[in-house]
């Protein structure tokens, strides 16, 4: 879609080179000049177009930087998601650390319970 506008742009920037370039024409066949007034006829018109070209050229790549920083965006939404996610990941990590370590305190002391009932029955 761009390049049709683009192309249309394009089209409409050659239209005052060539009406530039008739003029021109026109004038030097009624002053007399020759072929001068032809070229700074072309050459006007020619400004035209390059302005139009470098306008359409700039409308481009405006659309261009658009569609990078909404790519640039979703990246960022990602980039966060992720890092949301292994954060939570971290503090479950965590957490499960913690129980075992509290299931593995408990069991100690369940151990030392039991052989001080062990040694209590043998007495």
């Amino acid at each position: 879609m761009g390049f049709l506008t683009a192309g249309t742009s394009l089209l409409e920037g050659m239209a005052p080179s060539l009406i530039g370039a008739a003029a021109g024409g026109l004038t030097s066949a009624l002053t007399g000049n020759g072929l001068s007034g032809l070229s700074e006829g072309a050459m006007g018109g020619s400004n035209a177009s390059l302005s139009s070209m470098l306008s359409a050229n700039d409308a481009f790549n405006t659309g261009l930087m658009g569609q990078e920083m909404g790519a640039q965006d979703q990246l960022d939404l990602q980039a966060t998601l992720f890092d949301e996610a292994m954060d939570q990941q971290s503090e479950n990590m965590r957490e499960i650390n913690s129980l075992r370590d509290a299931q593995m305190a408990q069991r100690k002391a369940d151990d030392g319970i039991t052989k001080k009932f062990i040694e209590s029955i043998g007495e």
